[in-house]
């Protein structure tokens, strides 16, 4: 069994606790918490499983990391603390152990990666023999893998577009929602997810390496930026109010230009409430996100992804796919040599010893 690390409990990991415990490969060895009132607390009940795990939590990182554990998911966030995700993912690397993450968006694509980030991940490989996989939704599985796979069901491709459309009401991250995306904000109000460059350093490694597997060169990484405010107030279940005036929807393209042309697409639509926007896309089944891949060419392709999760949740559902991705990945990664791998490297694993092993357990959260 590989022994494996959770780094985080919170939205990314529950859903990483349940995967590991899950997983017939995987051995889950201990579980790393930052809230006191966490500490002790058995790992079942902070995934919202309705038994035992016999795992408790700890906030002793170095204790857990001595231990040699094969591997770890980091599964704490790196959207507003990218400095000190990336040195604890250093440090686990370092310690031997192969470590799968979404925190770390700029080494979705590691040959892209700025130096200051991909530097110190190559020398903890080095000095320790840890590997590392970086992945998610989108970026991640929704704009790499995918999409890939359907361009190869086309005669021809004229674009290759990627959608994110989600209501980010759904989310349980009040400080990414209003202030990272600006949701309730004022419109003039600059957010820090959509100023000039971050779509392309979040998204941008994604068309780098959709480009590198089509066999295309990129002529440059384009920007477009849409934002709408709310008609009238809105009141959300798990965030509050959003006031009439203030942003309610985001709509925002980084484009893969080819020839001259925008040929490889990944768009994000977003709303804090359907009212916002209606003449944006929205989800075929009119619920509260998909992604969609959408091949424009011959035959004219279009898939919609509709994950749901912890009580029907589309945003637990999607971040139970990055889980997915992640994890089913460690196996491969801890028989592969140290390294720094891209989804190009590390396969989709098909779901071996797990086809109904576990459809008993229940989840509460």
């Amino acid at each position: 069994m590989i022994t494996t690390v959770v780094w985080g409990t919170g939205n990314v990991g529950r859903a990483a606790i349940r995967a590991v415990a899950a997983h017939p490969a995987l051995d889950l060895a201990a579980v790393v918490v930052h809230n006191p009132e966490k500490v002790g607390v058995d790992a079942g009940a902070l995934a919202g499983l309705d038994h035992d795990l016999g795992v408790a939590a700890t906030s002793d990182i170095e204790a857990v990391l001595d231990a040699g554990p094969a591997a770890v998911v980091y599964a704490a966030s790196g959207d507003i603390r990218p400095d000190d995700a990336l040195a604890d993912v250093v440090t686990a690397i370092r310690a031997g152990a192969v470590v799968v993450t979404p925190a770390l968006y700029p080494l979705y694509d590691p040959r892209s990666a700025p130096p200051e980030v991909r530097e110190p991940i190559l020398a903890a490989i080095d000095e320790g023999g840890g590997s590392l996989f970086a992945s998610g939704v989108d970026p991640g599985w929704g704009n790499d893998v995918l999409p890939l796979l359907l361009s190869g069901l086309g005669s021809t491709v004229d674009v290759l577009r990627c959608q994110e459309i989600f209501d980010y009401s759904t989310y349980d991250q009040p400080d990414s929602v209003r202030y990272l995306v600006g949701m309730g904000q004022p419109m003039d109000y600059q957010p820090p997810m959509t100023a000039p460059g971050i779509p392309t350093m979040v998204w941008g490694g994604q068309i780098r390496l959709m480009a590198r597997a089509l066999g295309v060169d990129l002529d440059e990484i384009r920007e477009t930026l849409d934002r709408r405010p709310l008609d009238t107030t809105v009141t959300t279940a798990t965030m509050g109010e959003f006031a009439a005036g203030t942003q309610g929807a985001v709509r925002f393209e980084v484009q893969g230009v080819v020839g001259g042309e925008p040929r490889i697409v990944i768009e994000h639509v977003t709303r804090i409430h359907p009212s916002c926007a209606p003449d944006w896309p929205s989800p075929p089944d009119g619920g509260a996100g998909a992604h969609r891949v959408i091949v424009e060419g011959r035959p004219h392709i279009e898939v919609t992804v509709e994950a749901t999760d912890e009580g029907g949740s589309r945003a637990a559902g999607g971040n139970a796919t990055a889980v997915g991705r992640l994890v089913g990945a460690i196996d491969w990664l801890v028989d592969a040599e140290p390294g720094l791998y891209d989804a190009l490297d590390v396969p989709i694993r098909p779901a071996v010893g797990k086809l109904g092993t576990h459809s008993s357990e229940r989840i509460t959260a």
